[in-house]
């Protein structure tokens, strides 16, 4: 079994955000903060060094690496915000339609800016995604 670097730990979640350099890219790490608290109805963790995960899961792959993953988090990264939407984009993509300027890796909304999103859009891609999750995981 492979283990997983990136791990739940016990780092202060605002002394991460407010440690940001780039100013708007704080202001939005703030805003994700509690939209995904909300979304989720869980409280924010640090996941590694630079991710905030809400929840968790524990999963199994068919080769047989396992691990302990979040429902949903974001992370300021230096480029854009990065928010991970685990149960991917396959099944979204009314909601998808619906939210504005972004881009998309397997599992993660890339954003730019806030403003370029719909917000409500994207509070609810976050919720319907974990409770999916949840469903999926147990």
């Amino acid at each position: 079994m492979t283990e997983m670097k990136t791990k739940s730990n016990e780092g202060d979640v605002i002394t991460f955000i407010r440690s940001i350099d780039h100013p708007k890219r704080m202001e939005d790490a703030l805003f994700l903060l509690d939209m995904m608290r909300k979304a989720t109805g869980e409280e924010p963790k640090m996941w590694g060094k630079d991710i905030v995960g809400y929840g968790s899961y524990h999963y199994v792959y068919e080769s047989g690496r396992e691990g302990d993953w979040f429902l949903a988090g974001f992370s300021p990264r230096k480029q854009r915000m990065s928010v991970y939407i685990m149960d991917g984009f396959k099944e979204y993509g009314a909601l998808l339609n619906k939210l504005g300027k972004y881009k998309t890796g397997k599992s993660c909304l890339y954003i730019n800016k806030m403003e370029d999103v719909d917000t409500a859009v994207l509070e609810e891609l976050v919720r319907v995604s974990a409770d999916q999750v949840r469903e999926k995981h147990g």
